[in-house]
């Protein structure tokens, strides 16, 4: 007979001891509802604290560049002093001691530190060494403190959790262990036992508890790297019942003419062959059984939107309506302009429904939209943006429905057009490239197509690195690219000097990795770097687009760059998935560091669409060895597949599944610990095992798979939770 659940890991969080509604609020805010909430808050970090070293030791390698954090049992010397230096900041310090040195401590705005630091007592501390050359001085900032006693033990492991205003490190780690221990005998085995023997993987039980409290760095990576393939695994399962519920419904598209001759003679231009191998793909998902689920990827200007025409061309000979939505209105423009010239041709019209259209316009649209889609009948491709999604918007016979870059548009947004296009085939085109060993692992569940394939014609850009000390010659490149008549971007990562870096504003103490960055190079803002350009060459016209602009007014600067009214657009990241501007010859990207690898070659992917030379030049002036070597990753090769895996070795699969699929579940994958997973072995077993499990019971019906269902299911809910 099956062990009966409890049910403690479903029970709100505020049975555990401590939780009342204050910390239940906090708890919300980072995702903790529940007891099962509360086990599977997985540490985001951990400190070695067991690892210790004498003042001697650290100062040696404080003068050899590196600050820590370093652990250190060390005897206060004199009583802690603390004093209000100016309004707003408070400075407790005292001298500590051990046989090999002394050190100065400061702790910043924590007045309570003089409480709990005694003279002459005795602490394990943790934090940030800094050398003083000039005075052959070593300081301690803020660091965390514990009290000390010859052959008492302390942990030497310690997790690191994530944390709201109005909880700390200290409850964290208590509510934490309340939770497992109430958990008790139900943190039950759920994986498939083969999985666990094939990758010699701890029971879950043992990895839960060695994931917060792990006896070693090496239990606690053997309790992580099972978890990471819980997660993926869990996420494969997933997808994979998710196609099983893709069969085509009765009235679906299900083409029975599959000729394209016609189209591809219109073309004025001859398909690659990997466009050609995409549109057999799509045509071959469209004439099958199932609803076609696929991802078209590819970089920019690697020909996406002829693949979708010859799409909607199959769609249309079949008597079936295509809808296409952009994310921006300029872009849904420059689409229908695209089809407007593969369609007419054939008789199949094309219409274009954005927010700016006219009244009258809309009327006569949405009247053709109520005619049935026949060749050179009513509108057969109807391209907009979110307008599309308005309730009056009703498209008959819809056979196809096209997003492009989905992850532009807002949960409630795709949710929203995915209900309107419930039972047709669904095609998502994206310039991310997915690396072949995701495509590889998720075979049979996410339909991929890749072009991988440029067409001939594009030109080759020169990719360059430089820093501050090239910036008069980069202006005076701008300067020469405008007098032979070509446009600049210039792309910066913030709008405003005042927008916050990452961790500003938090408190020190409730920071205790004190991971605390190197000295960031000062980062450029478009607002400011558009003034400078503007005193600088005054002779151009310089415009200055961002985000947070209204849509109107965004559509209004991109537009008058392309059609050359602009010399020069300096831009935040809005212009990596925009306009066609043939004509722009030189993107500038400014504290280059701060971009993803695949969004640097999506930037990238914006010049070079002409018949001109054209440049790619990325500034930085970081030092850090990693942020080099990821630059010159892009400057190494064009090839975006090549980037995307060097990317999914550097970031894990977390970023790309959550952007480019699955395409019919709107919304992140609940990834804690995998979106750091670099193992391609991993990624692959875990598909591997997930298809099994699949195909051995479709429905998760079997009682033995009964675990397995609940754990999907929770899984499937916390993902849902973490998209809205």
């Amino acid at each position: 007979m099956a062990e009966e659940t409890t049910g403690i890991l479903e029970q709100p969080v505020t049975v555990l001891k401590g939780v009342g509604p204050a910390k239940k609020e906090a708890l919300a805010k980072i995702g903790i509802e529940t007891v099962g909430d509360a086990v599977r808050c997985w540490p985001r970090a951990y400190q070695n604290r067991g690892d210790t070293k004498t003042l001697a030791e650290i100062a040696a390698l404080c003068r050899n560049g590196e600050t820590g954090p370093f652990s250190a049992i060390l005897t206060i010397s004199t009583e802690p002093q603390g004093r209000y230096i100016r309004r707003g900041m408070h400075l407790t310090t005292a001298r500590a001691f051990d046989e090999s040195g002394t050190v100065s401590i400061t702790w910043f705005n924590q007045p309570y530190v003089a409480g709990r630091i005694r003279a002459m007592g005795v602490y394990r501390f943790y934090g940030r060494f800094e050398w003083n050359a000039q005075y052959r001085k070593l300081s301690l900032n803020s660091p965390l403190s514990e009290p000390w006693e010859e052959g008492v033990s302390l942990p030497a492991i310690v997790p690191v959790y994530p944390v709201a205003t109005g909880l700390t490190q200290r409850f964290m780690t208590d509510l934490t262990g309340r939770a497992i221990s109430a958990a008790g005998g139900e943190l039950w085995e759920f994986l498939p036992t083969p999985a666990l023997e094939d990758l010699k993987l701890p029971a879950y039980a043992y990895a839960v508890r060695q994931i917060h409290r792990p006896d070693s760095l090496e239990a606690m990576e053997t309790a992580r790297r099972r978890l990471v393939f819980e997660e993926l695994w869990l996420m494969f399962l997933s997808m994979a019942k998710t196609r099983a519920d893709t069969k085509r419904p009765s009235g679906a598209l299900r083409l029975t003419d599959t000729e394209l001759g016609e189209f591809y003679r219109s073309l004025p231009f001859t398909l690659t062959g990997a466009q050609d191998r995409c549109v057999s793909e799509i045509v071959r998902d469209m004439a099958g059984e199932h609803l076609m689920n696929r991802i078209l990827t590819g970089d920019v200007g690697s020909g996406k939107t002829a693949v979708a025409a010859a799409a909607a061309y199959a769609a249309a000979r079949n008597g079936f309506r295509t809808m296409l939505m952009a994310p921006t209105e300029i872009l849904a423009r420059q689409h229908a302009e695209d089809f407007e010239k593969l369609f007419a041709p054939l008789g199949i019209r094309v219409a274009l429904l954005t927010g700016s259209t006219k009244k009258k316009e809309k009327d006569l649209i949405l009247d053709g939209l109520r005619d049935q889609p026949r060749m050179g009948e009513g509108i057969s491709v109807l391209i907009g943006t979110h307008a599309l999604l308005t309730e009056d918007v009703e498209a008959d016979s819809l056979g196809l429905c096209v997003i492009d870059e989905q992850h532009r548009f807002g949960v409630h947004q795709r949710a929203a057009l995915f209900e309107k296009a419930r039972n047709v085939h669904s095609l998502v085109m994206s310039a991310t490239p997915i690396p072949r060993t995701l495509t590889l692992a998720a075979y049979g569940m996410i339909d991929v197509s890749r072009i991988d394939e440029m067409p001939k014609g594009r030109q080759k850009i020169d990719t360059f690195i430089v820093n501050e000390s090239y910036r008069e010659r980069l202006n005076a490149f701008i300067r020469k690219q405008a007098a032979e008549g070509h446009q600049t971007y210039v792309v910066c990562p913030a709008v405003e000097e005042s927008e916050p870096k990452p961790g500003e504003g938090e408190e020190m103490a409730d920071t205790p990795l004190l991971d605390v960055m190197e000295e960031a190079p000062p980062m450029k803002n478009a607002r400011q770097t558009a003034d400078e350009l503007t005193a600088a060459l005054p002779e151009l016209n310089i415009g200055f687009v961002h985000g947070r602009l209204k849509p109107a007014e965004k559509e209004r600067v991109m537009a008058a760059f392309a059609d050359h009214e602009l010399d020069v657009l300096v831009s935040t990241t809005v212009i990596e998935v925009g306009v066609n501007v043939p004509n722009a010859t030189l993107m500038i990207v400014e504290n280059a560091e701060r971009f993803g690898l695949s969004q640097l070659h999506q930037l990238r992917g914006r010049v070079g669409r002409g018949s001109a030379k054209s440049y790619f030049i990325l500034v930085s002036d970081s030092e850090k060895p990693e942020a080099q070597d990821r630059l010159k990753a892009v400057k190494s090769t064009t090839d975006g597949f090549e980037i995307a895996e060097y990317d999914l070795e550097q970031r894990g699969p977390g970023d790309f599944f959550s952007e480019c699929g699955p395409i019919r579940q709107h919304g992140q994958m609940n990834f804690r610990l995998a979106a750091a997973c670099r193992d391609s072995e991993m990624i692959e077993r875990a598909s591997f095992y997930a298809r099994q499990t699949a195909e051995d019971d479709p429905g998760l019906v079997k009682p033995e798979n009964r675990r397995i269902r609940e754990r999907l299911m929770e899984f499937g809910q916390k993902t849902e939770k973490t998209q809205n």
